[in-house]
């Protein structure tokens, strides 16, 4: 079993920036690929970024240049460094890891980008 805990969400005027983190409870090198996604009201939950065992990152291509996914492994921690924020990019995102053959989920943190 896994948990994965997300924080750093919060309210951003557009052009800003926030960082998110997720806190699981078994060490990071453990995990298969871990990643982040999103869902604004409305829509549909949709990737944002991934990175694999060997550290291979991957992002959204609306998201490339301006996100940064990363890991922290004396932590147990995945990052995304979200700049120049876009009000669409408004949602609750979530965290989410693979381990023993199954994917798990955060509850998510809160991202709100003002125009």
């Amino acid at each position: 079993q896994v948990q994965l805990v997300e924080s750093g969400g919060g309210l951003v005027q557009a052009g800003g920036s926030l960082r998110l983190s997720c806190v699981a409870s078994i060490t990071i090198l453990r995990m298969n690929a871990m990643g982040w996604y999103r869902q604004a009201p409305g829509k549909q939950r949709e990737l944002v970024a991934t990175v694999t065992e060997i550290g291979t990152t991957n992002y959204a291509d609306s998201v490339k240049d301006r996100f940064t996914i990363s890991r922290d492994i004396a932590k147990n921690a995945v990052s995304l460094q979200m700049n120049s924020l876009k009000p669409e990019e408004t949602g609750v995102y979530y965290c989410t890891g693979g381990f023993g053959g199954r994917d798990y989920w955060g509850q998510g943190t809160q991202v709100t980008v003002s125009s």
